[in-house]
């Protein structure tokens, strides 16, 4: 995940103004911005929905990545047009951010990763067009080169994972404990991907990397995690920790890039390093 939640704030009724009018939709609460998008609540055919218009072309790429998973695993999107689209909306209070503050980390990974896996099913329907996973891991090189240390041992573990691929499949790519929610009957569902096309094993990383949630570097937290994820994916564990210390170097690197601290993922580097050299 990169930078901050979302904050609440106050947009004029203007601002969604012809996509209201063009899906005849009634606002329902305040709007709340991202550092990539505008988004408002409102109800569509009588139904809870979310409108959310795009202010960068990832966000946009994202719609059609949800488009095609058609409501499998993720919000079913109801219309779209341009930069905006318009999806389903959770109106459950559970969170998986508070289960895993508050005695359930073990059930709330379990979800994540059974959610994960709806994402990663095989489908029929031509692909969207996807980023390559190795064109992320680009943003890595340039600060391991620069930094040294920590992030080289993250870099080489991205090496390592691209010299030695695993069959690609489509990716979430910001798997988070705020970016699935609680649909009711519908089940848990994601939100917000970035659209990436790669090893499925780089979607499980953020379980153990996420700057939001305080208990990422708890003592003995990534081990446990591990077990879990391992078991519910299928996946050798050392190579979840291998994506576990390159998405942490990466999602360091993209910190210091927008000028903010990079100590959390750095915890979780050297925690899942540690691991590895066990």
């Amino acid at each position: 995940m990169r930078g901050p939640f979302p904050s609440r704030i106050y947009y004029p009724a203007l601002m969604f103004a012809s996509w209201i009018e063009r899906w005849s939709l009634v606002p329902d609460g305040e709007a709340i911005t991202t550092r990539s998008s505008r988004l408002l609540p409102v109800r569509w055919r009588g139904l809870p929905a979310m409108l959310k218009v795009a202010q960068e072309a990832e966000e946009k790429f994202g719609g059609l990545l949800m488009r095609w998973w058609d409501g499998h695993g993720a919000a079913r999107v109801y219309a779209e047009s341009g930069e905006a689209i318009l999806m389903e909306r959770a109106e459950s209070r559970r969170s998986l951010f508070h289960m895993a503050m508050t005695g359930s980390d073990d059930a709330a990974t379990r979800i994540i990763c059974r959610t994960i896996a709806s994402l990663h099913t095989t489908r029929s329907m031509p692909l969207p067009e996807l980023v390559p996973l190795e064109r992320w891991f680009e943003a890595l090189e340039p600060t391991a080169h620069a930094q040294a240390g920590l992030f080289e041992i993250c870099a080489g573990a991205a090496r390592v994972l691209f010299a030695d691929p695993h069959p690609p499949t489509v990716l979430h790519g910001d798997i988070h404990h705020g970016n699935i929610l609680d649909f009711g009957e519908r089940g848990w569902l994601a939100i917000d991907p970035k659209r990436l096309h790669g090893e499925r094993g780089f979607d499980y990383a953020n379980l153990f990397c996420n700057p939001e949630l305080p208990i990422v570097t708890a003592p003995g937290r990534l081990e446990k995690q591990l077990a879990i994820v391992a078991q519910e994916a299928q996946l050798e564990p050392r190579r979840i920790l291998c994506w576990c210390l390159a998405y942490a170097g990466l999602s360091a690197a993209w910190f210091l890039q927008d000028g903010e601290s990079a100590e959390n993922p750095l915890a979780v580097a050297e925690i899942a390093a540690a691991a590895l050299n066990r």
